[in-house]
Order: structure tokens, then C-alpha cells, then sequence
């Protein structure tokens, strides 16, 4: 028998919900009650038909995104991922998307592709690009007849008229105008005679934006390589061409402002640019000025010859005591030496042969110590200070230190 611990047996559920693809990715409808926000900002409410009800929670950072208020008794569709809350021992519904089901298949099509392409990446803030400062050319892809068009050109003319504006037509709902504003993407990149691209229309309904959920046109601005700024409908109305863009406008006159600089605000920046750096020139001559007056006044250059004195007479000094220590370091060596010759000079074995002694050895070279290893008959060699002689072994007698055995014996 298997037994388990409580956190183990919650883990192992847990893991299965993890698992399961049914319910890792749901949207589930149902009619919310207990509706509570947490002052942190987290929402925790209940999913219920006539027949069951989920706990559900939805929190801010999701929660922040939503366009109406929840509230008990609305009807529902909520996307998300089921799992246990370990704590609880409970399965709950972690909401991503939170839509009134009244509003159709629009919506539920906007949540699933909206997920979908957020888990690719696509709407992270890493991939997004920067706006160029001072554009050359500004990319335009809206109807050629619309307010967005009109808006753009009044807004960027009178920031910067010299900013060169290119309109790329296309129809702006409609079931030809995903294809059109792709191609006005591709276009522009692969002319790559624009430093910015503005895609936009005016406001209108979930279905007149819709050419700006496709996934055709999300991938286009994705793949761009040229910055793109989205300015879909008015402030209020969100498409996944605004999650996808390097930077979302409310209005297409807002977009404008983003893209070209305002040439007055560029002439005061220069401006203030030009002071500083000026400014900072002066002060540069200034100190340098300044530090070069000191230079010319110091001792160095008003009286060289004082300095070179100076450090002459420090070398000067230098050298007598190199040379002192030099002469006290060779006194030492040869008094050393000396002491090292006459140790050596007691120590030659020639010294002694030249006070009347001599070495005997016998005819292979081994030297006599003892008279015990010589026999009589035997050749030895005697050598003396000067020269050798070849002498023949008439009687050995031993003793110590040439004295015989009977002397040392009677003493």
C-alpha cells in the first residue's frame, strides 16, 4: 500500500491538469458571481451555469486591459488555463481574456488569436524597435480618401514640411484589405526608401477594424524591418495590430507627432546644444589658458638652468656614493679572498711534502696508512716534495705512529 502526503497527492493532481491539453488552454461561458476586486488589483469571481460553477481568478496584469466593468450576473466567455491551487487543495480557472458574450464570434476569434500570438512572442517588448529621431521619409499606408490621410499630412506638415511623406493606398476594411495593407508593409521594406511606417484608419465598429486583427497583417508588422507605428481607431478601440507595433498611437494625428519631429523644438534643441558646446569651449581655453600661465611662470622655465644645477649636483652625489660603495664592497672581497687563500694554503697537501714529508703509495695507487697492508718483498712508491722514488719493502713492523708494538707495549 502506497501512502502519500497530503502536498504530494495535491501535486500529483496538479500536474495532471498541467498535462491535459483539454484544459490547459479553455475557453469556458458561464455567468459570473461573487465578483471581487482586490485592492491589489486582482479579480476573484465565479463561473456558474444551472448546473456547476468554477472559482476563477484574473490577475492585473491582465485585469488592466479590460474595457468594461465585470459584474455578477454578466454573461461570460473567459479564456484561460485550469490547474489546483495547492494551498486550497482546489481547481481553478487562471483567466488571460474576459469578454460579455454578447458581443459574438468577433470577439472570441480576437481572444484566440490574440493568445495564440502572444505566446509566439510576437507583442514582447524586446522585439519592438526604436523611432528614429529625424526621419528622411515617412511610410503611409491608409486610404488615399479617409480623415487619416488628411490628419497625417496637416499634423506632419506643420511640425516638419521638409519631412518627405509616401502614401501606399489601400482599402481599409473589407474582406481585400488584409492582402492590401500586407502588401503596402512588404512594399515599403523592400524599397527601403522610408525610415518609418504609419499603418492606420479611423475608428469604427469590431467589424470595421477587423482587417486590422488578421493574422496575415500581425505578422507583417512583426516581420517588418522598417519601425511601424499603428494608429487604428480612437483612443478606446484595440486591434493586435497595436500590440504588434513598435509603438501604438491613439489617433492618426498622434501618430504623426511620433514620427515627425517638430522642427521648432529640434531648432531650440540645437540651439541649446550649440550654448553648451560653446560653453564648454570657453571654459576648455579657459583652464587651459590658465594652466599654461602657470607653466610659463614656474622656475622651470623662468630660470631652467637652476633645476639642471640641481639635479646635477644630486647625480654628482649619486656617483660618490656608488663609487665609496664600491670601493668598500671590492675591500671586503679581498680581504675575504686573502683568508680564503691562506685557509686553502694550510690545507694543500704539497705544504706538507715541502716540510720534509712524504706520501707512499703502493703500485696501484692506494695510499699506505697502515703498515699491516704492506708485505715484505713488496714495491711502493715514496712521493716527496720534489720528485718520487720506487722502493721495495725490506721488513714491516707494526705500530702506532711508527713506534713498534714493544715500545708502545712498555709504555
Amino acid at each position: 500500500m502506497n501512502i502519500v502526503s497530503v502536498s504530494e497527492i495535491t501535486k500529483y493532481i496538479k500536474q495532471l491538469f498541467e498535462y491535459d491539453s483539454n484544459v490547459v488552454s479553455v475557453f469556458i461561458r458561464g455567468e459570473i458571481s461573487n465578483f471581487k476586486k482586490h485592492y491589489s488589483g486582482h479579480c476573484y469571481f465565479t463561473l456558474k451555469d444551472s448546473n456547476a460553477t468554477i472559482r476563477a481568478v484574473m490577475f492585473k496584469s491582465r485585469a488592466q486591459f479590460l474595457k468594461f466593468e465585470p459584474k455578477d450576473g454578466m454573461k461570460v466567455i473567459a479564456g484561460g488555463q485550469i490547474t489546483v491551487f495547492e494551498r486550497d487543495g482546489q481547481y481553478q480557472l487562471y483567466v488571460n481574456q474576459l469578454a460579455p458574450e454578447g458581443i459574438g464570434e468577433l470577439s472570441l476569434a480576437f481572444s484566440q488569436l490574440k493568445e495564440k500570438l502572444e505566446s509566439e512572442g510576437l507583442f514582447a517588448d524586446e522585439r519592438k524597435q526604436t523611432l528614429p529621431l529625424l526621419p528622411k521619409a515617412v511610410g503611409i499606408v491608409t486610404s488615399p480618401t479617409g480623415a487619416v490621410i488628411k490628419d497625417i499630412i496637416i499634423v506632419s506638415k506643420r511640425r516638419h514640411p521638409g519631412i518627405l511623406l509616401k502614401l501606399y493606398p489601400v482599402q481599409v476594411q473589407g474582406t481585400e484589405a488584409p492582402m492590401q495593407i500586407v502588401h503596402g508593409i512588404e512594399i515599403f521594406n523592400k524599397l527601403n526608401d522610408v525610415d518609418v511606417i504609419i499603418v492606420g484608419r479611423g475608428g469604427g465598429s469590431i467589424e470595421e477594424l477587423w482587417a486590422f486583427n488578421d493574422e496575415r497583417v500581425v505578422r507583417a508588422i512583426a516581420a517588418s524591418k522598417i519601425p511601424i507605428v499603428s494608429a487604428v481607431g480612437h483612443q478606446t478601440d484595440y486591434t493586435l495590430a497595436d500590440f504588434v507595433a513598435d509603438r501604438r498611437a491613439a489617433t492618426p494625428s498622434q501618430a504623426a507627432e511620433f514620427v515627425v519631429p517638430d522642427v521648432r523644438e529640434l531648432h531650440k534643441y540645437v540651439s541649446a546644444l550649440h550654448n553648451m558646446l560653446e560653453g564648454n569651449i570657453r571654459n576648455l581655453v579657459k583652464n587651459n589658458s590658465r594652466r599654461l600661465e602657470q607653466f610659463t611662470q614656474s622656475r622651470v622655465f623662468t630660470n631652467p638652468y637652476e633645476s639642471l644645477a640641481i639635479r646635477q649636483q644630486i647625480l654628482d652625489h649619486s656617483i660618490q656614493r656608488l663609487n665609496q660603495g664600491m670601493k668598500k664592497i671590492i675591500l671586503e672581497k679581498e680581504h675575504d679572498f686573502r683568508i680564503t687563500t691562506e685557509k686553502l694554503a694550510m690545507l694543500n697537501p704539497l705544504a706538507v711534502l715541502a716540510r720534509g714529508y712524504s706520501i707512499l703509495r703502493t703500485m696501484d695507487g692506494q695510499l699506505v696508512k697502515d703498515a699491516t697492508i704492506l708485505e715484505t718483498g713488496q714495491k711502493i712508491e715514496i712521493i716527496l716534495n720534489q720528485g718520487m722514488v720506487e722502493a721495495e719493502i725490506i721488513h714491516v713492523q707494526e705500530g702506532y705512529h711508527g713506534k713498534g708494538q714493544e715500545e708502545r707495549g712498555s709504555k
